[in-house]
């Protein structure tokens, strides 16, 4: 067994992981960081691809929150995380919606004033760019749709960069935040698995951990720290604190973006190698409307959800595209951490008021892509109707019930949550686990709710501000 000892170990090494080891490495502390995945370098798989999802994802891209209906969901398992594998696409958490965590979760220095600050920062860490040129066709259809219909719709920045040709380059933890902590005296150990916290009356004194060797085998590994900071994220998070005894305030509350689909055909052959940079924004932040990956695999899977007959479709699989929306929900789920089983049980409720949002969402989704020249629409709800005419539409309003509708999301958040009211939260405003010293949650778990929007630039901002008030107040 290996022993190693720490002044900072950070546990997982996403959004809310890169930024702690930044932060705190930066103001000179012994920082450590722990990743279950592999470090698998930028630019060695291609985005979206099979490959990609072998290597980086937790089990393989394919995993379910239980429920009436089930929700898919996709985690980053590797160093950086989720930034590694998802578009980059930037949207600051809403000044609206952190009024409201303030003042519901009576949350402390969270005023949008205040959070505009640290989203500053990060914003000078991680270049965030708009597209520098026209947007792709698969994009200006959802700018196309909205403008026929009087909607708003905007192109969201990303955490990109171009070169003097516009080929863009995504800016993920691996090419930014890490070397940077790296730099600073960080260290990261990819492929290494926390198995429990380490705890002592009522003080978090490191972990106990298995790391899989280059050659296939694997050793345990002992680290001992000062304070701790797991950051694995909003289902692995509260399932590590679970496993370790930890269990009030701990897993309940999870929030996602449940996300409905369509399989869009249009006459012509469109761009598939990115995710569209634009969103219909006129109903947010309670419904999302965008596009997802559509590589031939994506499209389909999306054509498969429908149901229906789909092989002409899929022969001419470059004139599809898939397009989403997605609803802030109003239950949401819990993580919960089975003895004797590795990966922990993830359930989530909808209520009917949730369904009827998808429903909206779906039917407006559809409006849009007509009026952007679609001609022909595949819904993912298994049996509902192929969609070629805006009279059509109608038919989906009953379609979406819990028997028959597909959804996934890649947004987990808010299984902790932060709170100075300890009856509303796991953690306090900060990310310190109550009654727990030395031992805090700097992830997408503390979010108070799904933001309607691309969580990555709200996580790491929290992240950052949490990490300045330890070393404030340390």
């Amino acid at each position: 067994m290996t022993t190693m000892d720490t002044e900072v170990l950070v546990i997982g090494s996403g959004a809310g992981g890169a930024t702690t080891a930044r932060a705190l490495a930066e103001a000179g502390l012994d920082v450590l960081v722990l990743e279950e995945g592999p470090w698998v370098e930028p630019g060695s798989v291609v985005p979206f691809s099979l490959g990609e999802m072998e290597r980086a994802y937790r089990h393989h891209g394919s995993n379910a929150a239980l429920g009436s209906p089930p929700i898919a969901y996709a985690e980053g398992r590797c160093v950086g995380g989720s930034t590694e594998v998802n578009s980059g696409l930037w949207a600051r958490l809403p000044d609206a919606l952190a009024a409201e965590w303030s003042r519901t979760y009576a949350l402390e220095e969270f005023s949008p004033e205040a959070l505009a600050g640290y989203a500053e920062r990060i914003e000078r860490w991680v270049p965030v760019n708009p597209l520098p040129g026209a947007p792709p066709p698969s994009s200006a259809i959802l700018e196309q749709g909205a403008s026929k219909l009087g909607w708003r719709s905007t192109e969201f920045p990303r955490a990109f960069t171009y070169d003097d040709r516009g080929r863009g380059t995504k800016q993920s933890m691996t090419r930014t935040l890490l070397p940077a902590a790296i730099e600073a005296g960080a260290t990261v150990e990819a492929d290494t698995t926390v198995r429990r916290l380490r705890l002592d009356r009522g003080h978090a004194t490191g972990v106990a951990a298995r790391r899989r060797r280059p050659d296939g085998t694997s050793e345990d590994v002992e680290v001992r720290a000062e304070e701790v900071f797991v950051c694995g994220g909003a289902i692995q998070t509260p399932a590590l604190l679970q496993r370790s005894g930890l269990r009030k305030g701990i897993g309940a509350g999870l929030r996602m973006h449940p996300t409905i689909k369509i399989a869009a055909r249009f006459p012509g052959p469109l761009d598939h190698d990115d995710v569209p940079m634009h969103r219909i924004t006129e109903f947010s932040p309670q419904l999302a409307i965008g596009g997802s990956a559509s590589r031939l695999g994506h499209v389909a899977l999306a054509l498969a959800d429908s149901g229906a007959e789909h092989a002409a479709a899929l022969a001419d699989w470059e004139h599809v595209f898939v397009y989403y929306a997605a609803i802030r929900s109003d239950v949401g789920g819990r993580v919960i951490a089975v003895p004797g089983l590795r990966d922990p049980l993830v359930t989530y409720r909808l209520t009917d008021s949730d369904l009827s949002r998808l429903a909206r969402g779906l039917v407006l989704l559809g409006e849009a892509l007509l009026a952007a020249g679609a001609i022909e629409l595949y819904p993912s709800v298994d049996g509902a109707a192929v969609v070629r005419r805006p009279e059509e539409l109608v038919q989906w309003w009953d379609a979406v019930d819990r028997a028959h509708t597909n959804l996934m999301t890649v947004h987990l958040t808010s299984s902790i949550r932060m709170s100075q009211d300890r009856a509303k939260a796991g953690a306090d405003s900060f990310g310190a686990i109550w009654d727990t010293h030395g031992l805090r949650v700097n992830d997408a778990s503390l979010l108070a709710d799904a933001p309607g929007v691309n969580p990555q630039a709200a996580i790491m901002t929290v992240a950052l501000r949490n990490a300045e008030h330890f070393l404030a107040t340390r």
